[in-house]
């Protein structure tokens, strides 16, 4: 009887799950699908379709005492690449439902974009953050509603404040269900007992971690498989890049992310992959990468990787993207490539590999020799319906048209709350990075300087 009780309580919640409405995600294609034999899973799913909702701005505010702070900041000049956490309470606002996570954990984000969150004068800066809810206290109370951690991005580099937005909602409105979920939110820090600052609108964006799988369980499979990010050396040539469990102490360029404590036996199965991936060839590669990939799927984040200009990438610079292996075994496993990291996109570009000019660069010479690309690509099926699907992206959701009416609703939804007390990034402007060395591309002008319209150009007929 017992059993039968459980058995209808899983079914009721299941269905119950299914028929919930995922604001935000519906919207552009993502299906999360949650494990309803894990509590933890529902309590994500439903916090997924909370936290990234696109269809209000949410209120984050973030207090900190002078000593947390200070120390922050000392762990910073002592390493500009420090990973450490200090102490905060955050407030999360959405319409009228306000939630207090009391002693949470913050740390400073990212890579080039690192620099000090105080300027010696005393006022604020621009900078990237990651809250861990859970990071002090691995309980059910620190966490929002289910979600654990979340990522805050300013939006360096990008006067239009609109790249990354862009790019990830374009992966989800094609069904590339592998890209984070992301929306606009408004940033406030308080430290000690100083007046409030308000840092501006910022990207909140899901943190690719067991969460992240816990949420795709059912297209991966499962979510207890070997996570790696892949930093600038990750080539998948044999021999090449370093490889090492994340320690918050040094760059690995494979970096296990999950079952850290088995680093031996992941790296086992990364050598297999990679070994493979090198050694086979032909229809004997074409069998192998089909049986562990879905080569399509790849091939669809390749095309949208190429039209929205990502030259940071596997393919140019052998940076900037995850796999997930959805086992551990060394031999059995299929592999998902997870994109990453899409701010410096859409027009501002660089001279990196191969490139000096991503909106014209050819589709079919974005990069280097890489292997993933090279030999897919070889396959002339497979080259045919990564061509085939550039040309639906550019006639489609990445045509200048269409990319310009959501670019001005997405800007129209901030542009009042731009301004802000760092005194920096006050204006939306259309324009690429100050540093880009295309300075003449725009997303919302038509002719020749047209971002999209240059793309599509450099697609072959």
């Amino acid at each position: 009887m017992k059993k039968t009780l459980l058995i209808l309580l899983a079914l009721f919640t299941l269905l119950s799950c299914q028929r919930e409405t995922i604001g935000g995600i519906e919207e552009t294609g993502t299906t999360p699908v949650a494990n309803n034999d894990d509590p933890d899973d529902v309590n994500w799913y439903k916090a997924i379709s909370y936290v990234f909702d696109s269809k209000e701005i949410p209120q984050i505010h973030i207090s900190t005492s002078q000593y947390e702070w200070d120390r922050l900041l000392k762990l910073f000049d002592n390493n500009n690449n420090t990973q450490e956490f200090i102490h905060c309470d955050v407030k999360f606002i959405k319409g009228k439902e306000v939630t207090l996570i009391k002693d949470s954990g913050l740390r400073l984000k990212g890579n080039t974009s690192r620099r000090r969150p105080q300027k010696s004068s005393g006022r604020f800066r621009h900078c990237h953050y990651g809250v861990n809810f859970h990071y002090y206290n691995d309980d059910g109370e620190h966490s929002l509603k289910g979600l654990r951690r979340f990522d805050l991005k300013w939006f360096k580099d990008d006067p239009a404040y609109v790249r990354e937005l862009y790019c990830y909602d374009l992966f989800r409105r094609e069904g590339v269900w592998t890209a984070v979920n992301d929306v606009y939110c408004r940033l406030w820090l308080r430290v000690g007992d100083k007046d409030e600052a308000y840092l501006g609108v910022y990207e909140m964006m899901e943190h690719i971690d067991k969460n992240y799988l816990r949420a795709r369980e059912v297209q991966f499979g499962n979510h207890s498989g070997n996570l790696w990010k892949c930093h600038w050396g990750a080539t998948l040539k044999k021999n090449e890049g370093s490889i090492g469990a994340d320690d918050n102490q040094h760059d690995y360029s494979y970096e296990l992310k999950t079952n850290k404590q088995e680093l031996s036996a992941a790296t086992q199965q990364l050598k297999n992959f990679i070994d493979k991936l090198n050694s086979l060839s032909g229809s004997e590669f074409d069998e192998w990468i089909s049986s562990v990939m879905d080569v399509e799927l790849f091939l669809k984040t390749y095309a949208i990787n190429v039209a929205v200009g990502m030259w940071d990438d596997y393919w140019n610079n052998c940076n900037n993207y995850y796999l997930y292996f959805n086992s551990t075994d060394s031999q059995k496993y299929k592999v998902w490539f997870i994109p990453y990291d899409y701010d410096n996109t859409l027009g501002t570009t660089t001279n990196c590999g191969v490139q000096s000019d991503a909106g014209r660069q050819s589709p079919l010479d974005w990069g280097q020799k890489y292997p993933l690309v090279r030999k897919i690509l070889a396959n002339s099926e497979w080259k045919a319906f990564y061509l085939d699907y550039l040309r639906k992206l550019c006639n489609g959701n990445f045509s200048a048209s269409a990319s310009a009416t959501r670019i001005k609703a997405w800007q129209s939804s901030i542009s009042a709350y731009v301004d802000n007390d760092t005194g920096d990034d006050t204006v939306i402007k259309d324009e690429p990075a100050s540093w880009s060395n295309h300075r003449e591309y725009r997303l919302l002008e038509s002719g020749s300087n047209n971002f999209f319209e240059v793309k599509a150009a450099s697609i072959p007929r």
